[in-house]
């Protein structure tokens, strides 16, 4: 891969890549020297995407062009002193187009990606000004040349370990301030990289789709937030892994995730999300008792906790702040009714053996989702229930009703896979539940593609309790509808 160099207004030619790993992330290029008016390349080796993004230089890439062979020689690129860059300009089908940071950057969500941007020369520049600190006195509290601090500030060298830690202490800053290195992302960046990566393990092969995923996880570590939704990716796309092995391998690289959030993050929420996703991971590992003792002590349907929702309610009201309390507890009767429905779909499986229960079950639900249009608020929930209906129902012999049933789910699925973009919303009954969704971590987001649902509809008919109903002729329709939908 040709990496293409810049000197005054032209891009020329290769530059080498620093052969110390440890420095690649934060000083990748401080080894390359700007050509002074010799039209040749200086350097020989090569570096590849990853790692180059990573630098102190932003690289950009152009659709349709192919890496250049290596070569001496060196070739004017773009014009960066023109307005607006003209892809074909472009000489040599060369890969990259690159720019210093400090200079102007391309906006997209991966470049505003803030950890990839390690801005020292900038920082140590701008906290040297803001205490009216010369280069001079700099350089002597650090026992160097002024010239050291100089090339610093131009990105020529960088300091060394030891005194990165005294230029924090002399600064009155941390490491990770003094280098612009934020570990955090934001909502936007979380939703973007999770949509991407939906995307991928939708498009490519899923050991690649894995691998994005663990490098972001490496990447991110210590984003809290983001490490929480890439669990919740994995466990929405895991039973795709190949062997049982794979997919127990997942689940528990999955946990690890889990027990880091717990130990090293101080956010309440984010702590208790992790411990129901590792309670979640424990229960599907055949871990049961594990997941008990995680659960039973916060889950008991009597303690006090339970009402702290309506404790709030009243408080925002006593404290005149009406449009909170009503935006907060529209989130939480939403809330209520999509918990029990889903219990009611759990209570299918463990009574199915008292098929009368059952049916109560079934027509108390579905009454409560047509009053509340759950089928066309939250159509994934409501196909839920219906399948359990009827797998309970086929089980049971009832072979119509299990019909009736998978009827009303072919229509939520439909809804799902015709709909150009699947998101969660309100109605004029939940008028503000819109903006509690875009609250959410993942907002309105789906958490897995289209594609992804037509992938799990056939293991979903294989079910044993369907057997029976292979022959059907409506059993056929419904399988011929789908087979046809997914080409």
């Amino acid at each position: 891969m040709n990496i293409i160099a810049i000197e005054k207004n032209q891009a020329y030619g290769r530059y080498d890549v620093m052969s110390d790993i440890a420095k690649k992330q934060y000083n990748l290029l401080r080894g390359y020297r700007l050509l002074k008016g010799e039209n040749r390349a200086a350097f020989e080796e090569s570096v590849d995407f990853e790692t180059f993004s990573k630098s102190d230089f932003r690289a950009v890439k152009i659709k349709a062009c192919e890496a250049v062979p290596k070569s001496k020689r060196s070739f004017p690129l773009v014009d960066f002193s023109a307005k607006k860059w003209n892809t074909t300009r472009l000489i040599g089908n060369s890969f990259f187009i690159i720019m210093k940071k400090r200079g102007n950057t391309l906006e997209g969500k991966e470049n505003n990606n803030s950890m990839d941007r390690l801005n020292l020369s900038d920082n140590i520049i701008r906290l040297r000004r803001e205490q009216r600190i010369t280069q001079e006195k700099l350089a002597d509290f650090l026992g160097v040349s002024k010239a050291a601090v100089s090339k610093w500030e131009n990105a020529q060298s960088t300091p060394d370990l030891m005194l990165l830690l005294e230029l924090s202490a002399y600064f009155g800053t941390t490491i990770d301030e003094l280098i612009g290195y934020k570990a955090k992302l934001s909502k936007e960046q979380i939703r973007y990289f999770y949509a991407e990566l939906v995307k991928d393990f939708a498009r490519l092969p899923f050991h690649e789709a894995i691998e994005k995923t663990r490098t972001l996880a490496h990447r991110y570590y210590s984003c809290h937030a983001f490490l929480l939704q890439l669990t919740v990716l994995y466990l929405n796309h895991y039973m795709l892994a190949e062997s049982e092995e794979e997919q127990k391998q997942l689940l528990e690289e999955a946990a690890s995730w889990c027990d880091h959030i717990l130990e090293s993050c101080s956010d309440v929420s984010i702590c208790s999300d992790a411990l129901v996703l590792k309670a979640g991971i424990s229960l599907w590992l055949g871990k049961a008792a594990e997941t008990i003792t995680m659960l039973e002590p916060s889950s008991d349907p009597a303690r006090l906790a339970g009402q702290d929702g309506t404790i709030l309610v009243q408080a925002y009201q006593m404290a005149g702040e009406h449009e909170k309390a009503r935006a907060y507890i529209q989130a939480r009767e939403w809330l209520d009714i999509l918990n029990l429905v889903s219990d009611a779909a759990i209570s299918l499986a463990l009574y199915q053996d008292d098929i009368e229960r059952c049916k109560k079950t079934v027509c108390r639900i579905r009454n409560v989702m047509e009053a509340y249009r759950l089928e066309e608020l939250n159509p994934n929930l409501a196909a839920q229930f219906h399948y359990q209906a009827a797998v309970m129902y086929a089980a049971g012999g009832e072979e119509e009703e299990a019909l009736k049933a998978l009827f009303l789910f072919e229509k939520c699925v439909d809804g799902l896979l015709r709909a150009e973009k699947v998101v969660l919303h309100g109605d004029e009954y939940f008028d503000r539940l819109d903006a509690w969704i875009e609250a959410l971590p993942l907002g309105e987001m789906a958490p897995r593609s289209r594609k992804f649902v037509f992938q799990n509809l056939q293991e979903a008919f294989s079910h044993p309790a369907f057997e029976a109903l292979k022959e059907n002729t409506d059993f056929q329709k419904i399988l011929q509808h789908f087979a046809k939908a997914d080409t």
